[in-house]
């Protein structure tokens, strides 16, 4: 499921299953690719991720559960008339018999005025409840709906985003020739960039604890005009810096990078992009029979011509 999952997902998004090599001599081309435990990390971040939104279903199931629970609550409590108080009997007393101290005490005392706090209060509940009336019996539904939507599209995410963090890790590709270097990663944002030995001018190692652990390390080619020390969250994304993100071989890359770029500049062989009519001139498949023929006549000419020169004077009118 998993392998047709990635067969669509490279259709649909439309990327080459491969890149082309770049120019070089084609006994030389060498691919390398990321290492396998970088997709094990992948594969821990993928994990991590899906059990973190686990949590939030159902943190959010909780809360919006308690949330109508309190609403049915007061709503319960608002549709209840408020009971009226009764004044407490007053015991019988004779007609004539004048109040004392103690009855006069058992008189209630008059209301106060509300304070702005307190009439503040009652009308915020007097919304609330006409709020709950009005929209109670529709907000609640549609949040059980948002809610199991989400579930849904969780359970449908899990094969696609699996599917993409293995494309994503077979999408890094590292082609190295004799001439120049071309690498390529990314499904839904594809880089490709190729960086000619002619401008290549520090190669180095790094790596980081995680990849320590895990046997895996970045080589990064810095070329010509890239100078100076840039941010290492956008060092990637440089037109002058190629990272060969977690190879398990960082040390044999490093090695056959700068071993081949000294071949190159021994050799003398410049920029392939300089000459490309001079490639265009070389390319397998063209009739050069004339040029051929041209070429061994002036050859003959020019060696009669040597042979009447070196004859001396009196030779050559024979």
């Amino acid at each position: 499921m998993v392998d047709r999952l990635r067969q669509f997902l490279l259709r649909f998004l439309r990327v080459p299953p491969e890149p082309q090599p770049p120019i070089g001599a084609p006994g030389s081309i060498m691919v390398f690719r990321a290492g396998r435990n970088y997709f094990k990390l992948r594969l821990l971040r993928w994990g991590v991720t899906q059990v973190g939104a686990v949590f939030g279903i159902i943190f959010s199931l909780y809360f919006f559960g308690q949330v109508e629970a309190k609403f049915e609550a007061a709503a319960a409590a608002a549709a209840q008339p408020a009971p009226v108080a009764k004044p407490p009997a007053a015991a019988s007393a004779p007609a004539d018999a004048t109040p004392g101290p103690a009855a006069a005490a058992a008189e209630p005392a008059p209301e106060r005025p509300r304070s702005k706090q307190a009439r503040r209060d009652r009308v915020r509940d007097e919304r609330a409840r006409q709020f709950i009336e009005r929209w109670g019996p529709w907000i609640f539904p549609g949040l059980r709906l948002l809610e199991y939507g989400a579930i849904a599209l969780f359970i449908l995410q899990i094969p696609v985003t699996l599917a993409a963090t293995r494309l994503e890790f077979e999408q890094h590709w590292y082609i190295v020739t004799d001439r120049s270097l071309r690498i390529r990663n990314g499904i839904f944002q594809l880089t490709e960039s190729t960086m000619s030995f002619a401008n290549l001018q520090q190669v180095e190692v790094k790596q980081g604890p995680l990849q320590r652990l895990l046997g895996l390390a970045d080589v990064r080619v810095q070329s010509a005009g890239g100078g100076g020390v840039q941010d290492e969250k956008h060092a990637g994304d440089s037109l002058h810096t190629g990272i060969f993100h977690s190879v398990e071989n960082a040390n044999e890359i490093r090695d056959l990078i700068l071993t081949r770029l000294r071949q190159f500049r021994q050799a003398g062989l410049g920029d392939p992009d300089d000459h490309p009519q001079a490639e265009a001139a070389l390319e397998p498949g063209d009739d050069h029979t004339d040029t051929l023929a041209a070429a061994r006549e002036l050859l003959a000419e020019a060696r009669a011509l040597r042979a009447v020169v070196t004859a001396g004077p009196g030779r050559a009118g024979l």
